[in-house]
């Protein structure tokens, strides 16, 4: 997909996940993805991404991949300044806090394995295109 149309194609899907409250999007790209609610770092706006994420026991696992690009996403930013969140899963919404993994950290190996093993080896393909490491993050409801 083009840069171009793989962003309007990811609008389309948070929009249409927001819109259905949960009942369109946790499963729209083949793979689970939650909405991830985050505070800007310079505007205190409102962010919402959808994000893929794989289950760890009852936490949420992200990769703060932004596909590759050697810059990260925006919402990695805003949670590094704001780490508590609010997400939704399918139509469930919840708090969250926020915990960011480094690549070298005790958890960080396994923690790879199950996300990228649930996204089908997508990230590891992202982590070649970039010599950013891409860290993960770790959402705690409650």
């Amino acid at each position: 997909m083009t840069v171009n149309l793989l962003g309007t194609f990811l609008r389309f899907h948070s929009w249409a996940y927001r819109q259905s409250d949960g009942w369109v999007g946790h499963h729209m790209i083949g793979v689970s993805t939650l909405l991830l609610g985050t505070t800007g770092r310079h505007t205190g706006a409102r962010r919402t991404n959808a994000v893929v994420y794989a289950k760890d026991g009852a936490t949420y696992v992200l990769v703060a991949s932004n596909g590759g690009a050697d810059r990260p996403p925006a919402w990695l930013l805003n949670l590094r300044t704001q780490p508590l969140v609010e997400i939704q899963v399918a139509r469930a919404k919840m708090t969250a806090r926020a915990a960011i993994v480094e690549r070298g950290d005790l958890e960080y190996a396994r923690l790879w394995r199950l996300v990228n093993d649930h996204n089908h080896q997508r990230f590891d393909g992202y982590q070649t295109r970039t010599e950013r490491p891409l860290p993960l993050v770790v959402l705690a409801p409650g």
